[in-house]
């Protein structure tokens, strides 16, 4: 019979040893069943929610039409999806073609007893993605809370102290202050922004201040203003 190895990892927090074990670890199971390894196909740094997400799951699900192959080889289920919906209808499209996904390292067969420890296993992926969801979730509106960064570009007028908390930045604090009072006296965002960019201000390296930046700014300190001021971050506004 002719396999294929599908291999997958989700973040760059992993590293290609990640791909390169999964494809020896399948390569050997394949070995051990008699099967004949034609090509292997690797998506790096992708999540496993969505297939279509996936170019090169999604080029093997092609090249399934072709009746080349009679087996998908992966490390574990979850590697093939961990969306249930998509683990469901991809499986359905590879039958069709005369393709069976096999797990390398879980005992998945065809009786009653493997098709039910599919379905557990597969369960298990998808709690693992939501509760993963639910645990980041929480800790970024916990970080925001405590005045904490949570990655990414700092909001305008704040630095990043050694300590991971937000600080007024010395000057372009100034910049968000000045816009609020200009606001709150009735002058128009449209004047607002003519004054910025006459003045030569930059919101980043080569950005030049755009409409969408005051609305933005203002809106955020609306959205905040819904948890407590009291708090220092609130405070240096």
């Amino acid at each position: 019979m002719k396999a294929i190895i599908y291999a997958r990892y989700s973040s760059e927090n992993q590293r290609e040893e990640s791909i390169e074990g999964q494809i020896r670890e399948c390569g050997e199971f394949a070995e051990r069943k008699g099967y004949t390894v034609i090509k292997t196909y690797a998506d790096r740094a992708i999540s496993g929610k969505k297939a279509d997400n996936r170019p090169q799951f999604m080029q093997m699900i092609e090249d399934s039409k072709q009746k080349g192959f009679d087996v998908v080889i992966v490390w574990k289920v979850d590697r093939f999806s961990r969306d249930k919906y998509d683990s469901v209808y991809y499986k359905n499209i590879l039958k069709k073609n005369g393709v069976s996904v096999i797990s390398a390292t879980e005992p998945i067969d065809d009786s009653p007893e493997g098709q039910l420890m599919e379905s557990i296993f597969e369960g298990f992926s998808v709690y693992y993605l939501k509760d993963l969801s639910m645990k980041v979730s929480r800790g970024m509106t916990e970080n925001t809370l405590k005045g904490k960064f949570n990655g990414g570009n700092p909001t305008f007028g704040y630095v990043i102290d050694e300590n991971k908390n937000f600080q007024p930045d010395p000057v372009n604090a100034l910049i968000v202050a000045d816009i609020f009072r200009r606001y709150a006296s009735g002058e128009s965002t449209k004047s607002i922004l003519q004054s910025l960019n006459e003045q030569g201000i930059k919101t980043g390296p080569g950005r030049t201040p755009s409409y969408s930046f005051i609305v933005n700014l203002l809106n955020w300190r609306v959205q905040f203003q819904r948890y407590d001021c009291g708090k220092r971050i609130c405070a240096a506004r």
